[in-house]
Protein backbone atom coordinates (compact mmCIF):
# COMPACT_ATOMS: atom_id res chain seq x y z
CA UNK A 1 0.00 0.00 0.00
CA UNK A 2 2.83 2.82 0.33
CA UNK A 3 4.53 1.57 -2.67
CA UNK A 4 1.10 2.34 -4.47
CA UNK A 5 0.75 5.62 -2.73
CA UNK A 6 4.20 6.49 -3.31
CA UNK A 7 3.69 5.91 -7.15
CA UNK A 8 0.44 8.07 -7.29
CA UNK A 9 2.13 10.71 -5.11
CA UNK A 10 5.16 10.93 -7.92
CA UNK A 11 2.49 10.84 -10.64
CA UNK A 12 0.70 13.51 -8.93
CA UNK A 13 4.03 15.53 -8.47
CA UNK A 14 4.40 14.91 -12.65
CA UNK A 15 1.29 16.26 -13.58
CA UNK A 16 1.61 19.28 -10.78
CA UNK A 17 5.18 20.27 -12.51
CA UNK A 18 3.78 20.07 -16.42
CA UNK A 19 0.52 21.76 -15.41
CA UNK A 20 2.69 24.58 -13.55
CA UNK A 21 5.18 24.75 -16.12
CA UNK A 22 2.07 25.26 -18.76
CA UNK A 23 0.50 28.28 -16.78
CA UNK A 24 3.71 29.79 -16.53
CA UNK A 25 4.11 29.66 -20.80
CA UNK A 26 0.66 30.14 -21.44
CA UNK A 27 -1.07 31.57 -18.86
CA UNK A 28 -4.48 30.03 -18.11
CA UNK A 29 -6.48 28.60 -21.06
CA UNK A 30 -9.52 30.44 -20.39
CA UNK A 31 -7.97 33.74 -19.79
CA UNK A 32 -6.06 33.15 -22.92
CA UNK A 33 -8.80 32.77 -25.14
CA UNK A 34 -11.07 35.35 -23.73
CA UNK A 35 -7.60 37.90 -24.61
CA UNK A 36 -7.48 36.82 -28.05
CA UNK A 37 -10.88 36.70 -29.15
CA UNK A 38 -11.86 39.95 -31.11
CA UNK A 39 -8.49 41.32 -30.33
CA UNK A 40 -4.61 41.72 -31.78
CA UNK A 41 -1.55 41.40 -30.58
CA UNK A 42 -0.07 43.89 -28.15
CA UNK A 43 3.67 44.95 -28.89
CA UNK A 44 6.30 44.65 -26.37
CA UNK A 45 7.84 47.84 -24.95
CA UNK A 46 11.35 47.65 -25.68
CA UNK A 47 12.46 50.71 -23.44
CA UNK A 48 10.60 53.75 -24.01
CA UNK A 49 9.63 52.23 -27.54
CA UNK A 50 5.60 53.15 -27.09
CA UNK A 51 5.83 55.98 -30.00
CA UNK A 52 6.81 52.90 -32.61
CA UNK A 53 4.22 50.75 -30.99
CA UNK A 54 1.34 53.13 -31.18
CA UNK A 55 2.36 53.91 -35.04
CA UNK A 56 2.74 50.51 -36.05
CA UNK A 57 -0.47 49.87 -34.27
CA UNK A 58 -2.15 52.68 -36.50
CA UNK A 59 -0.52 52.01 -39.81
CA UNK A 60 -1.62 48.43 -39.25
CA UNK A 61 -5.59 49.49 -39.45
CA UNK A 62 -5.15 50.93 -42.88
CA UNK A 63 -5.37 48.45 -45.60
CA UNK A 64 -4.71 50.51 -48.40
CA UNK A 65 -1.26 50.32 -46.93
CA UNK A 66 -1.02 46.76 -46.49
CA UNK A 67 -2.31 46.04 -49.78
CA UNK A 68 0.18 48.36 -51.28
CA UNK A 69 3.50 46.66 -49.62
CA UNK A 70 2.45 43.51 -50.65
CA UNK A 71 2.40 44.50 -54.24
CA UNK A 72 5.85 46.39 -53.31
CA UNK A 73 7.18 43.34 -52.11
CA UNK A 74 6.16 41.03 -54.49
CA UNK A 75 9.60 41.71 -56.58
CA UNK A 76 11.52 40.59 -53.62
CA UNK A 77 10.05 36.55 -53.70
CA UNK A 78 12.53 35.12 -56.36
CA UNK A 79 15.26 36.61 -54.06
CA UNK A 80 14.13 35.18 -50.77
CA UNK A 81 13.45 31.97 -51.96
CA UNK A 82 17.37 32.31 -53.01
CA UNK A 83 18.79 33.49 -50.10
CA UNK A 84 16.94 34.02 -46.82
CA UNK A 85 19.44 35.96 -45.10
CA UNK A 86 17.61 38.99 -47.67
CA UNK A 87 14.76 39.17 -45.70
CA UNK A 88 15.34 40.97 -43.12
CA UNK A 89 17.44 43.77 -45.33
CA UNK A 90 14.78 45.33 -46.89
CA UNK A 91 11.91 47.87 -44.51
CA UNK A 92 9.33 47.22 -46.66
CA UNK A 93 9.55 43.23 -45.94
CA UNK A 94 10.52 43.74 -42.26
CA UNK A 95 7.25 46.53 -41.98
CA UNK A 96 4.96 44.04 -43.88
CA UNK A 97 4.92 41.16 -41.59
CA UNK A 98 4.49 43.30 -38.54
CA UNK A 99 2.02 44.86 -39.76
CA UNK A 100 -0.13 42.13 -41.20
CA UNK A 101 0.40 39.69 -37.66
CA UNK A 102 -0.71 43.38 -36.04
CA UNK A 103 -4.04 42.99 -38.62
CA UNK A 104 -4.23 39.52 -38.04
CA UNK A 105 -3.72 38.16 -41.68
CA UNK A 106 -0.75 36.34 -40.45
CA UNK A 107 -0.83 33.47 -37.72
CA UNK A 108 1.13 33.77 -34.73
CA UNK A 109 1.25 32.07 -31.58
CA UNK A 110 2.07 34.90 -29.30
CA UNK A 111 -0.24 37.73 -27.91
CA UNK A 112 2.89 40.03 -27.73
CA UNK A 113 4.93 40.71 -30.70
CA UNK A 114 8.89 41.84 -30.64
CA UNK A 115 9.40 44.85 -32.83
CA UNK A 116 12.82 45.57 -32.41
CA UNK A 117 13.62 44.29 -35.89
CA UNK A 118 11.90 47.03 -37.45
CA UNK A 119 14.80 49.12 -35.19
CA UNK A 120 17.85 46.71 -36.75
CA UNK A 121 16.46 47.54 -40.77
CA UNK A 122 16.36 51.39 -40.03
CA UNK A 123 19.92 50.89 -38.63
CA UNK A 124 20.68 49.44 -42.17
CA UNK A 125 18.90 52.72 -43.60
CA UNK A 126 21.82 54.86 -41.37
CA UNK A 127 18.56 55.90 -39.02
CA UNK A 128 20.14 55.47 -35.49
CA UNK A 129 16.83 55.66 -32.93
CA UNK A 130 17.51 55.17 -29.38
CA UNK A 131 14.71 53.13 -27.47
CA UNK A 132 16.09 54.58 -23.78
CA UNK A 133 15.41 58.28 -25.05
CA UNK A 134 12.00 59.96 -25.76
CA UNK A 135 10.87 60.13 -29.34
CA UNK A 136 8.02 61.53 -31.53
CA UNK A 137 5.51 58.76 -33.48
CA UNK A 138 4.69 61.30 -36.16
CA UNK A 139 8.87 61.64 -36.90
CA UNK A 140 9.11 57.99 -37.34
CA UNK A 141 6.25 58.15 -39.53
CA UNK A 142 8.00 60.44 -41.64
CA UNK A 143 11.13 58.19 -41.11
CA UNK A 144 9.38 55.17 -42.32
CA UNK A 145 8.05 56.53 -45.58
CA UNK A 146 11.27 58.88 -46.58
CA UNK A 147 12.98 55.14 -46.21
CA UNK A 148 10.13 53.64 -47.91
CA UNK A 149 10.79 55.87 -50.92
CA UNK A 150 14.49 55.35 -50.92
CA UNK A 151 14.20 52.00 -50.95
CA UNK A 152 11.98 52.07 -53.81
CA UNK A 153 14.33 55.14 -55.92
CA UNK A 154 17.37 52.39 -55.22
CA UNK A 155 15.93 49.57 -56.51
CA UNK A 156 17.51 49.10 -60.64
CA UNK A 157 15.02 48.50 -63.35
CA UNK A 158 16.86 45.99 -65.08
CA UNK A 159 15.28 44.31 -68.47
CA UNK A 160 16.12 41.22 -69.80
CA UNK A 161 17.02 41.57 -73.36
CA UNK A 162 15.38 38.81 -74.47
CA UNK A 163 12.11 39.77 -72.29
CA UNK A 164 10.73 40.80 -75.94
CA UNK A 165 6.96 41.67 -73.51
CA UNK A 166 8.86 44.35 -71.33
CA UNK A 167 10.76 45.81 -73.85
CA UNK A 168 7.73 46.71 -76.01
CA UNK A 169 6.00 48.59 -72.76
CA UNK A 170 5.90 52.01 -73.69
CA UNK A 171 7.55 52.67 -69.86
CA UNK A 172 10.82 50.86 -70.38
CA UNK A 173 13.59 53.61 -71.60
CA UNK A 174 16.98 52.76 -73.33
CA UNK A 175 18.28 53.75 -69.62
CA UNK A 176 16.50 50.83 -68.10
CA UNK A 177 17.80 48.22 -70.29
CA UNK A 178 21.06 46.02 -69.53
CA UNK A 179 22.37 42.78 -71.25
CA UNK A 180 22.40 40.12 -68.41
CA UNK A 181 24.56 36.99 -69.55
CA UNK A 182 23.74 34.62 -66.67
CA UNK A 183 19.75 33.55 -64.74
CA UNK A 184 16.47 35.30 -65.21
CA UNK A 185 14.97 38.31 -64.12
CA UNK A 186 12.61 38.76 -62.19
CA UNK A 187 9.20 40.71 -63.61
CA UNK A 188 9.50 44.39 -62.22
CA UNK A 189 6.28 44.87 -60.67
CA UNK A 190 4.72 48.26 -61.80
CA UNK A 191 3.98 49.12 -58.85
CA UNK A 192 7.43 49.70 -57.83
CA UNK A 193 6.83 52.96 -60.44
CA UNK A 194 3.54 54.23 -57.81
CA UNK A 195 4.11 56.40 -54.46
CA UNK A 196 3.08 55.17 -50.98
CA UNK A 197 -0.22 55.81 -50.51
CA UNK A 198 0.09 58.28 -47.50
CA UNK A 199 1.71 60.56 -50.86
CA UNK A 200 0.00 63.55 -51.62
CA UNK A 201 0.90 67.10 -53.02
CA UNK A 202 -0.14 70.40 -52.47
CA UNK A 203 -0.44 73.55 -54.66
CA UNK A 204 0.81 76.82 -53.82
CA UNK A 205 -1.39 79.68 -55.79
CA UNK A 206 -0.27 83.37 -56.15
CA UNK A 207 -3.11 85.69 -57.82
CA UNK A 208 -2.58 89.76 -58.36
CA UNK A 209 -4.87 91.64 -56.56
CA UNK A 210 -5.05 94.73 -59.22
CA UNK A 211 -5.00 92.70 -62.37
CA UNK A 212 -6.21 88.96 -60.89
CA UNK A 213 -3.32 87.50 -62.89
CA UNK A 214 -2.82 84.05 -61.63
CA UNK A 215 1.02 83.25 -61.30
CA UNK A 216 1.94 78.84 -62.27
CA UNK A 217 0.88 76.64 -59.62
CA UNK A 218 3.82 75.33 -57.28
CA UNK A 219 3.43 71.77 -56.72
CA UNK A 220 5.35 70.25 -53.16
CA UNK A 221 4.68 66.54 -51.88
CA UNK A 222 3.67 65.62 -48.88
CA UNK A 223 2.79 61.77 -46.51
CA UNK A 224 1.33 63.75 -43.81
CA UNK A 225 -0.96 66.87 -43.25
CA UNK A 226 0.66 68.45 -40.28
CA UNK A 227 -2.07 70.87 -38.87
CA UNK A 228 -1.36 73.58 -36.56
CA UNK A 229 -4.44 74.88 -33.78
CA UNK A 230 -5.45 78.02 -33.94
CA UNK A 231 -6.86 80.43 -31.39
CA UNK A 232 -10.25 79.03 -30.38
CA UNK A 233 -12.82 81.72 -30.13
CA UNK A 234 -14.54 82.14 -26.46
CA UNK A 235 -17.16 79.46 -26.10
CA UNK A 236 -16.65 77.87 -29.24
CA UNK A 237 -14.98 74.41 -29.39
CA UNK A 238 -12.33 73.74 -31.94
CA UNK A 239 -13.16 71.24 -34.56
CA UNK A 240 -10.75 69.77 -37.12
CA UNK A 241 -12.46 71.75 -39.72
CA UNK A 242 -10.98 75.33 -37.55
CA UNK A 243 -7.86 73.33 -38.28
CA UNK A 244 -7.98 72.41 -41.91
CA UNK A 245 -9.30 76.05 -42.65
CA UNK A 246 -6.66 77.90 -40.84
CA UNK A 247 -3.99 76.06 -42.90
CA UNK A 248 -5.21 76.65 -46.39
CA UNK A 249 -6.64 80.47 -45.47
CA UNK A 250 -5.06 82.78 -47.79
CA UNK A 251 -2.51 85.63 -46.72
CA UNK A 252 -1.41 88.86 -48.58
CA UNK A 253 2.27 89.45 -49.63
CA UNK A 254 2.58 92.95 -50.40
CA UNK A 255 5.41 94.78 -52.79
CA UNK A 256 5.24 91.74 -55.50
CA UNK A 257 6.42 92.23 -59.00
CA UNK A 258 3.41 91.69 -61.13
CA UNK A 259 4.58 90.52 -64.77
CA UNK A 260 1.21 91.16 -66.01
CA UNK A 261 0.91 94.64 -64.84
CA UNK A 262 3.71 95.68 -65.99
CA UNK A 263 2.96 94.29 -69.50
CA UNK A 264 -0.31 96.37 -69.17
CA UNK A 265 1.31 99.69 -67.87
CA UNK A 266 3.78 98.94 -71.10
CA UNK A 267 0.85 99.26 -73.72
CA UNK A 268 -0.05 102.55 -72.96
CA UNK A 269 3.36 104.21 -73.24
CA UNK A 270 5.50 105.83 -75.76
CA UNK A 271 7.83 103.37 -77.66
CA UNK A 272 11.21 103.72 -76.27
CA UNK A 273 10.00 105.16 -72.65
CA UNK A 274 11.11 103.31 -70.02
CA UNK A 275 8.89 101.28 -67.65
CA UNK A 276 9.09 99.79 -63.79
CA UNK A 277 8.14 97.37 -62.35
CA UNK A 278 4.64 97.32 -61.42
CA UNK A 279 4.45 96.30 -57.76
CA UNK A 280 1.26 94.88 -56.22
CA UNK A 281 -0.23 92.92 -53.67
CA UNK A 282 -0.41 89.26 -53.97
CA UNK A 283 -3.21 86.70 -52.54
CA UNK A 284 -1.68 83.47 -51.44
CA UNK A 285 -2.95 80.05 -50.74
CA UNK A 286 -2.05 77.24 -50.21
CA UNK A 287 -4.38 73.76 -51.25
CA UNK A 288 -4.55 70.19 -52.06
CA UNK A 289 -3.64 69.25 -55.95
CA UNK A 290 -3.51 65.69 -54.80
CA UNK A 291 -5.12 64.13 -52.06
CA UNK A 292 -4.03 60.11 -51.23
CA UNK A 293 -5.77 57.24 -50.38
CA UNK A 294 -4.69 57.36 -46.78
CA UNK A 295 -4.69 60.46 -45.11
CA UNK A 296 -2.37 61.04 -41.98
CA UNK A 297 -3.05 64.10 -40.14
CA UNK A 298 -0.82 65.55 -37.48
CA UNK A 299 -2.19 67.85 -34.63
CA UNK A 300 0.48 70.12 -33.62
CA UNK A 301 0.55 70.26 -29.88
CA UNK A 302 4.25 72.11 -29.57
CA UNK A 303 3.87 75.60 -28.67
CA UNK A 304 6.72 77.77 -26.83
CA UNK A 305 6.34 80.53 -24.31
CA UNK A 306 7.54 83.62 -23.76
CA UNK A 307 10.64 82.55 -22.32
CA UNK A 308 11.21 79.94 -24.88
CA UNK A 309 10.12 77.14 -23.09
CA UNK A 310 8.49 74.22 -24.34
CA UNK A 311 5.18 73.81 -23.85
CA UNK A 312 2.12 71.35 -25.09
CA UNK A 313 -1.40 72.24 -25.49
CA UNK A 314 -3.97 69.95 -24.20
CA UNK A 315 -6.84 71.29 -25.83
CA UNK A 316 -9.47 68.95 -27.60
CA UNK A 317 -9.75 69.24 -30.92
CA UNK A 318 -13.05 67.63 -31.78
CA UNK A 319 -13.02 65.04 -35.40
CA UNK A 320 -15.26 62.94 -36.37
CA UNK A 321 -15.81 59.22 -37.88
CA UNK A 322 -16.12 60.37 -41.57
CA UNK A 323 -14.88 63.56 -43.14
CA UNK A 324 -15.09 64.98 -46.13
CA UNK A 325 -12.35 67.02 -48.20
CA UNK A 326 -13.96 68.16 -51.29
CA UNK A 327 -13.80 71.84 -50.46
CA UNK A 328 -9.72 72.08 -49.50
CA UNK A 329 -9.15 70.46 -53.14
CA UNK A 330 -7.72 72.83 -55.56
CA UNK A 331 -9.56 73.16 -58.77
CA UNK A 332 -8.39 74.89 -61.59
CA UNK A 333 -9.91 77.78 -62.15
CA UNK A 334 -12.24 78.66 -65.43
CA UNK A 335 -10.96 81.24 -68.27
CA UNK A 336 -12.28 84.95 -67.38
CA UNK A 337 -14.39 85.15 -70.32
CA UNK A 338 -16.33 82.38 -68.87
CA UNK A 339 -15.92 83.79 -65.23
CA UNK A 340 -18.03 87.01 -66.81
CA UNK A 341 -20.60 84.76 -68.56
CA UNK A 342 -21.14 83.12 -65.07
CA UNK A 343 -21.03 86.62 -63.52
CA UNK A 344 -24.17 87.72 -66.06
CA UNK A 345 -26.23 84.96 -64.29
CA UNK A 346 -25.39 86.39 -60.59
CA UNK A 347 -23.32 83.86 -60.07
CA UNK A 348 -20.09 85.41 -58.06
CA UNK A 349 -17.95 82.43 -57.67
CA UNK A 350 -16.41 80.05 -59.72
CA UNK A 351 -17.48 77.00 -57.58
CA UNK A 352 -19.15 77.23 -54.09
CA UNK A 353 -16.47 78.62 -51.56
CA UNK A 354 -13.79 79.62 -54.50
CA UNK A 355 -13.10 82.44 -56.23
CA UNK A 356 -9.89 82.81 -58.69
CA UNK A 357 -9.99 79.04 -58.15
CA UNK A 358 -9.24 79.82 -54.16
CA UNK A 359 -11.27 78.76 -50.91
CA UNK A 360 -12.40 81.87 -49.33
CA UNK A 361 -14.12 81.91 -45.58
CA UNK A 362 -16.59 84.42 -45.44
CA UNK A 363 -16.21 87.06 -42.83
CA UNK A 364 -18.46 87.35 -39.98
CA UNK A 365 -19.84 90.66 -41.71
CA UNK A 366 -21.16 89.01 -44.63
CA UNK A 367 -22.65 85.75 -43.07
CA UNK A 368 -26.45 85.66 -41.95
CA UNK A 369 -26.94 86.52 -38.52
CA UNK A 370 -28.58 83.58 -36.33
CA UNK A 371 -27.42 80.07 -36.04
CA UNK A 372 -24.54 79.38 -38.22
CA UNK A 373 -25.33 76.80 -41.14
CA UNK A 374 -24.28 73.07 -41.07
CA UNK A 375 -22.87 73.98 -44.35
CA UNK A 376 -19.85 75.71 -44.95
CA UNK A 377 -18.60 77.53 -47.82
CA UNK A 378 -21.28 75.47 -50.10
CA UNK A 379 -19.80 72.31 -49.18
CA UNK A 380 -20.43 69.77 -46.04
CA UNK A 381 -18.49 70.97 -42.88
CA UNK A 382 -17.11 67.64 -41.31
CA UNK A 383 -17.34 69.06 -37.89
CA UNK A 384 -21.07 68.14 -38.72
CA UNK A 385 -20.85 64.52 -39.48
CA UNK A 386 -22.09 62.42 -36.46
CA UNK A 387 -22.07 59.39 -37.00
CA UNK A 388 -22.14 56.03 -34.71
CA UNK A 389 -20.77 53.44 -37.81
CA UNK A 390 -22.73 54.67 -41.04
CA UNK A 391 -22.11 58.06 -43.31
CA UNK A 392 -25.35 60.12 -42.91
CA UNK A 393 -25.68 60.80 -46.73
CA UNK A 394 -29.29 61.29 -46.21
CA UNK A 395 -29.64 63.93 -43.50
CA UNK A 396 -27.10 65.99 -45.33
CA UNK A 397 -28.70 66.76 -49.36
CA UNK A 398 -25.68 68.85 -49.99
CA UNK A 399 -23.06 66.60 -49.53
CA UNK A 400 -25.26 63.71 -51.11
CA UNK A 401 -22.14 62.87 -53.35
CA UNK A 402 -18.91 63.55 -51.96
CA UNK A 403 -15.95 62.82 -54.22
CA UNK A 404 -13.31 63.07 -51.75
CA UNK A 405 -14.98 61.11 -48.70
CA UNK A 406 -12.51 59.47 -45.63
CA UNK A 407 -13.29 57.11 -42.87
CA UNK A 408 -11.44 57.02 -39.70
CA UNK A 409 -9.09 54.23 -38.77
CA UNK A 410 -6.91 55.11 -36.35
CA UNK A 411 -6.11 57.71 -33.54
CA UNK A 412 -2.64 57.60 -31.81
CA UNK A 413 -2.89 59.81 -28.46
CA UNK A 414 0.42 61.55 -26.23
CA UNK A 415 -0.59 61.17 -22.62
CA UNK A 416 1.94 63.68 -20.71
CA UNK A 417 3.48 66.99 -21.43
CA UNK A 418 6.94 67.95 -24.06
CA UNK A 419 9.21 66.34 -21.83
CA UNK A 420 7.93 62.93 -20.96
CA UNK A 421 4.64 61.12 -21.73
CA UNK A 422 3.25 57.66 -23.34
CA UNK A 423 1.55 57.22 -26.63
CA UNK A 424 -1.38 54.75 -27.16
CA UNK A 425 -3.71 54.13 -29.98
CA UNK A 426 -7.06 53.48 -30.72
CA UNK A 427 -7.36 51.45 -33.77
CA UNK A 428 -10.14 49.20 -35.39
CA UNK A 429 -10.61 45.75 -34.65
CA UNK A 430 -9.61 43.84 -38.06
CA UNK A 431 -12.49 42.54 -40.19
CA UNK A 432 -13.86 39.01 -40.14
CA UNK A 433 -12.08 36.56 -41.99
CA UNK A 434 -15.39 35.57 -43.38
CA UNK A 435 -15.70 39.11 -44.65
CA UNK A 436 -12.04 40.61 -45.33
CA UNK A 437 -13.22 43.69 -47.18
CA UNK A 438 -15.54 44.55 -44.51
CA UNK A 439 -14.81 47.60 -42.10
CA UNK A 440 -14.74 46.50 -38.34
CA UNK A 441 -17.26 48.78 -36.42
CA UNK A 442 -15.40 47.75 -32.85
CA UNK A 443 -12.77 50.05 -31.87
CA UNK A 444 -9.68 48.62 -29.57
CA UNK A 445 -7.52 50.71 -27.06
CA UNK A 446 -3.43 49.79 -26.97
CA UNK A 447 -1.53 50.67 -25.03
CA UNK A 448 1.95 48.57 -25.95
CA UNK A 449 0.96 44.95 -24.84
CA UNK A 450 -2.20 46.11 -23.13
CA UNK A 451 -5.08 45.33 -25.43
CA UNK A 452 -9.12 46.33 -24.82
CA UNK A 453 -12.15 47.05 -26.12
CA UNK A 454 -13.44 50.65 -26.84
CA UNK A 455 -16.44 52.40 -28.37
CA UNK A 456 -16.46 55.08 -30.73
CA UNK A 457 -17.31 58.14 -28.15
CA UNK A 458 -14.40 57.11 -26.26
CA UNK A 459 -12.19 57.53 -29.32
CA UNK A 460 -13.75 60.81 -30.64
CA UNK A 461 -13.52 62.14 -26.70
CA UNK A 462 -9.33 61.51 -27.17
CA UNK A 463 -7.14 64.45 -27.54
CA UNK A 464 -5.90 63.21 -30.92
CA UNK A 465 -2.20 63.65 -32.08
CA UNK A 466 -2.36 61.74 -35.04
CA UNK A 467 -5.39 60.98 -36.88
CA UNK A 468 -5.46 58.08 -40.09
CA UNK A 469 -8.23 58.41 -42.48
CA UNK A 470 -8.52 56.23 -45.53
CA UNK A 471 -10.65 56.68 -48.68
CA UNK A 472 -13.96 55.22 -49.78
CA UNK A 473 -16.36 55.81 -52.06
CA UNK A 474 -19.65 57.63 -51.18
CA UNK A 475 -22.91 55.67 -52.06
CA UNK A 476 -23.35 57.87 -55.05
CA UNK A 477 -19.81 56.80 -56.37
CA UNK A 478 -20.68 53.18 -55.43
CA UNK A 479 -24.51 53.53 -57.78
CA UNK A 480 -22.31 55.50 -60.54
CA UNK A 481 -20.16 52.37 -60.88
CA UNK A 482 -22.42 49.87 -60.62
CA UNK A 483 -24.20 51.34 -63.13
CA UNK A 484 -20.68 52.25 -65.48
CA UNK A 485 -20.70 48.08 -64.89
CA UNK A 486 -24.07 47.30 -66.03
CA UNK A 487 -23.91 49.23 -69.61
Amino acid sequence: RYKVMKNWGVIGGVAAAVAAGMYVLWGPITERKRRRKGLVPGLLNLGNTCFMNSLLQGLSSCPSFIKWLEEFTAQYKTEQNQNQSTEHQYLSVTLLHLLRALSCQEVTDNDILDASCLLEVLRLYRWQISSFEEQDAHELFHVLTSSLEDERDRQPRVTHLFDVHSLEQPEITQKQISCRTRGSLPPVSNHWKSQHPFHGRLTSNMVCKHCEHQSPVRYDTFDSLSLSIPAAAWGRPMTLDHCLHHFISSESVKDVVCDNCTKIQARGTLNGQSIENQRTTFVKQLKLGKLPQCLCIHLQRLSWSNQGTPLKRHEHVQFNEFLIMDIYKYRIPLHKSTQNELNQKNTEEITPGTKYGIAVKPSDAEQPSGPKPLFLNGACSSSFLMSSGTFPLAAFPECSSPVYLYRLMAVVVHHGDMHSGHFVTYRRSPPSPKSPLSVSSQWLWISDDTVRKATLQEVLSSSAYLLFYERVRSRAQHQSLESRAEE
